[in-house]
C-alpha cells in the first residue's frame, strides 16, 4: 500500500472510526499530498473541464458497469418478451450476487429505485397507535423526514453539526426520547455534516428501549465495508453513488420478523410471492439497471475495495485542511474513513435554502467546480468528497478560488 492511501485506513472492526476533533483533520491530511489513484480517471466518462467533487449526491458510473448496463438494455430491446419474463428470476441472481458482496440475506434484501422508495415502504410496514411519535433528527434528509411526517407526529432532536464524537451524537439522540417514541428514523452517514448518525451502539440501545430502528443508509454502499452491520430493523441505501451502480439503483434491507408486513407501493402480478420480489417487480419498468449493479461491487473489490475507501477518504481529508485555512471556515468533526468532509461557512453564508442554491450554481458556471453546499442558520457548510477520478489539485484550486465567493 502506498503513503498516499495509508493515512485513512478505516477501523479494524469495518465501521468508520470517531474522531475528536478538527485538528486531527488538518493533521492526517496535510501530512501527504494523495497521489492519483492508478487508472482511476480512466474508469469514468466525466467531463474533463469539471472538477467534481460532489460525488456523493449523485455517484458517477464507471466504464465498465456502463458497457453491462448498454448490453442489458439491447437485450430488453431485441427480445421484449424473453427479457420481461425472465426478469424475476434474474432479478434474484442480481440480488444474490449483491448481498454476497454486502454480507447480508439475499432474501432479507429487495431492489427499489432510491432511498426515499425505502423509507416509505419500511413506514407503511408499521403497526402506529394513535399518540405513538416517530423520532429523527435534523440531520435527516428532507423528502424521508417528510415521508415520517406523514405517518406520526415528529420529535425532531436537534444535532449540533460541532458535536465533538459519535457519543456525543448517540447521547444526544437517546435524551430525545419521549415516552410515546415507537420509532427512530436515523441517517447511517448524514448528508450534508458527512459523519455517522446509526452507529452500531446507538442502534442497539434504541433496540434495548423497544425502539424500531429505521436507518437511511443512503452513502453507505461502498463506502463503509460493513454497511448492514448495524442491526437496524429497516435499512435502505443507493447503491448508485458509492458501489458504481447506475442511477435508481438502491436496496430495501428488512429484518426477519418484519418482512412479511412490507408491501409494494404499487401492487404487481408478482405480490403472491411475497417480499423482496413482490416490491422488485414493476411490470415493464428499466430493470436493466438494477440488473447491472453487481458489476459496479465487483469493479470496486477488482479495484481493492479498502485500498478505494483509505484513497478517497484520504483525498476528502485533504481537501478539508486545505479548506480549513481559510478564514471563517470551520472544519466540522468527522468519522475518519468517509470519503466525506464537511466545513461551516463564515456567518451569513448560505444561511438559507435559496442563498445555499445560489452559491453552489455561481461556483460550478464561473469556476467549473461542483461542490455541496448546504444550508444552516448562522452560516451553512462546504462538502467535499473524495473519489478516484480526482486529483489533489482540483481541491487546491477550490481553496485557492473560495475566498472570493465569500467576501
Amino acid at each position: 500500500m502506498n503513503d498516499a492511501v495509508q493515512a485513512a485506513e478505516p477501523s479494524a472492526s469495518g465501521e468508520p472510526s470517531p474522531s475528536g476533533g478538527t485538528g486531527r483533520a488538518q493533521k492526517s491530511a496535510g501530512a501527504i499530498r494523495p497521489a492519483e489513484f492508478p487508472c482511476g480517471r480512466d474508469l469514468f466518462r466525466l467531463d474533463p473541464a469539471v472538477s467534481h467533487l460532489n460525488h456523493g449526491s449523485f455517484g458517477a458510473v464507471p466504464l465498465p458497469v456502463q458497457e453491462t448496463h448498454a448490453a442489458l438494455r439491447s437485450q430488453a430491446h431485441g427480445d421484449p418478451d424473453a427479457f420481461f419474463i425472465g426478469a424475476p428470476e434474474r432479478l434474484a441472481e442480481a440480488r444474490r450476487r449483491i448481498a454476497g458482496r454486502l454480507g447480508a440475506d439475499p432474501e432479507g434484501l429487495a431492489f427499489i429505485s432510491n432511498a426515499t422508495e425505502g423509507a416509505n415502504l419500511a413506514l407503511d410496514a408499521l403497526r402506529l397507535a394513535d399518540g405513538d411519535e416517530i423520532l429523527v433528527t435534523d440531520h435527516g434528509y428532507g423528502t424521508v423526514v417528510a415521508a415520517a411526517a406523514r405517518r406520526a407526529p415528529l420529535t425532531t432532536v436537534a444535532l449540533d453539526p460541532h458535536l465533538p464524537d459519535e457519543d456525543a451524537v448517540r447521547e444526544t439522540v437517546l435524551a430525545g426520547i419521549t415516552p410515546r417514541t415507537r420509532v427512530a428514523v436515523l441517517d447511517h452517514i448524514s448528508s450534508p455534516t458527512a459523519r455517522l448518525i446509526a452507529s452500531r451502539r446507538l442502534l442497539a440501545d434504541l433496540a434495548d428501549r423497544g425502539i424500531t430502528t429505521i436507518v437511511d443508509g443512503a452513502h453507505a454502499p461502498g463506502m463503509v465495508a460493513d454497511p448492514l452491520g448495524g442491526g437496524a430493523d429497516f435499512w435502505f441505501g443507493n447503491l448508485h453513488k458509492w458501489a458504481y451502480a447506475p442511477s435508481g439503483t438502491a436496496l430495501l434491507a428488512v429484518a426477519p420478523d418484519h418482512r412479511n408486513r412490507i408491501r409494494p407501493l404499487v401492487p404487481s402480478w408478482e405480490d403472491h410471492h411475497g417480499f423482496p420480489r413482490s416490491v422488485e417487480n414493476r411490470a415493464t419498468v428499466d430493470y436493466t439497471g438494477w440488473l447491472a449493479a453487481p458489476e459496479g461491487l465487483d469493479l470496486l473489490e477488482e479495484l481493492d475495495a479498502a485500498k478505494v475507501r483509505a484513497h478517497n477518504s484520504a483525498l476528502a481529508a485533504h481537501g478539508a485542511a486545505l479548506l480549513a485555512e481559510i478564514p471563517g471556515l470551520t472544519p466540522l468533526p468527522y468519522t475518519e474513513g468517509l470519503a466525506m468532509r464537511a466545513l461551516r461557512l463564515p456567518p451569513g453564508v448560505a444561511e438559507t435554502p435559496d442563498a445555499a442554491r445560489v452559491l453552489r450554481e455561481r461556483i460550478a458556471a464561473q469556476q467549473r467546480i461542483r461542490v455541496l453546499i448546504w444550508p444552516w442558520p448562522g452560516g451553512g457548510g462546504i462538502r467535499v468528497c473524495g473519489q478516484i477520478y480526482n486529483r489533489a489539485e482540483e481541491y487546491e484550486r477550490l481553496a485557492e478560488v473560495l475566498p472570493r465567493y465569500l467576501a
